[in-house]
């Protein structure tokens, strides 16, 4: 699978079924930059188990705001639909499958 860019207009939608992994960001946060290739990383290894969707905060402030995303990056591990777990900031791929691994 694919990691998929989502809006505020589908990200219910997108993350109603299953098991999902948020990503909150935005072009100009180097954290955000330096977790993408990890993301990349996880989709290929794990991408049977969970979907990754990033959200771009500064063109979708509305789902950001509902989520209360204080600071970027913040990923939700989501399902379905509901949030299950947070983790904010940069975070070693090992820790993020741990995460995901932990609600699958």
């Amino acid at each position: 699978m694919a990691i998929t860019n989502v809006t505020d207009q589908n990200f219910g939608s997108e993350t109603s079924e299953g098991l999902v992994l948020a990503d909150f960001w935005a072009p100009w946060c180097g954290p955000c930059k330096m977790i993408a290739p990890v993301l990349e990383e996880l989709d290929a290894e794990m991408g049977d188990k969970v979907k990754i969707v990033k959200l771009d905060v500064d063109e979708n402030q509305e789902t950001a705001s509902k989520y209360g995303v204080m600071s970027i990056p913040t990923l939700f591990v989501m399902k379905d639909g509901e949030v299950v777990e947070q983790i904010v900031g940069f975070q070693p791929k090992e820790a993020l499958a741990q995460a995901i691994q932990k609600h699958a």
